[in-house]
């Protein structure tokens, strides 16, 4: 089964060489004092024109293992509340990303709640835009991709320890990635003052203190519910620290700050 690109075009350039040449322009020119082996990210998923800056100084400052588990939003009403595809391939502009089917075999073993179901990733574009940045980076990529609708905490924390279960047991390191944008369509103060409540939860590590402060402040993080698993797999894996790469909101790009999408790029290692 090969997915075919649901937004390229839109979110991102649908011509290989364009595609290239605006991911090389999203990774810094020279490179930091050193990669970091990270367990997990958080990276945003909006169009690249808007956040591919924030999502690629994350991409930049990380080694990019081969295998990597994704976890995002589901935007659309359609298909599974905990929905996973398991065998098959990506096609992007720049070429087919394989899913990693023996990991995430191994995922759907861990959480029995995980459904096999392609209606879910048909349209959605939080995992999609994450592809091209890791096919660049990481040119033997494979991944399992996981997108949400649930939104309890018990179900979020399940999947959080099956993931953990699942990346301790491979013998080469697996990267975690939580794909999120922060607080819409307020104004930009109002949005930057929510963003960094959720994202000194993030900081702390601390999946329950996220999942509380996002539902009890009214933050329209999107993919609060795959940061939270996420941040619940990093717990148990023994990570005790994150740090903030980058934040920006969509007013920095369009002047426009009446309306803003708040973008958090961070490493939990």
């Amino acid at each position: 089964m090969i997915r075919p690109p649901a937004v390229a075009g839109r979110f991102y350039p649908s011509e290989p060489k364009e595609l290239a040449r605006q991911i090389a322009e999203f990774l810094p020119a020279t490179p930091g004092a050193g990669k970091i082996a990270a367990r997990g990210c958080v990276v945003p998923h909006a169009g690249y024109m808007y956040s591919g800056h924030v999502a690629g100084a994350v991409y930049f400052s990380l080694e990019i293992p081969a295998r990597c588990i994704l976890l995002g939003p589901r935007h659309y009403p359609r298909g599974e509340a905990m929905a996973i595809l398991s065998q098959g391939s990506w096609r992007t502009p720049l070429g087919d990303a394989a899913i990693d089917a023996e990991l995430a075999a191994e995922l759907m073993q861990a959480c029995p709640r995980l459904r096999e179901d392609a209606v879910a990733h048909e349209r959605e574009h939080s995992l999609e835009v994450q592809i091209p940045f890791l096919q660049r980076l990481a040119p033997d990529l494979r991944f399992v991709p996981v997108v949400l609708g649930a939104d309890r905490y018990p179900l979020l924390e399940e999947l959080g320890h099956a993931v953990a279960k699942v990346v301790a047991a491979q013998s080469e390191r697996v990267l975690v990635i939580a794909s999120t944008d922060m607080n819409h369509y307020e104004s930009d103060a109002f949005t930057r003052v929510k963003d960094a409540r959720a994202i000194e939860r993030i900081l702390a590590v601390d999946p329950r203190g996220l999942f509380d402060t996002v539902r009890g402040e009214g933050i329209t993080m999107c993919g609060y519910a795959a940061t939270t698993a996420m941040l619940v797999a990093m717990r148990d894996l023994g990570a005790e620290s994150a740090e903030l790469v980058r934040y920006a909101t969509s007013g920095d790009v369009t002047g426009e700050r009446d309306e803003v999408v708040g973008y958090a790029g961070l490493i939990v290692r």
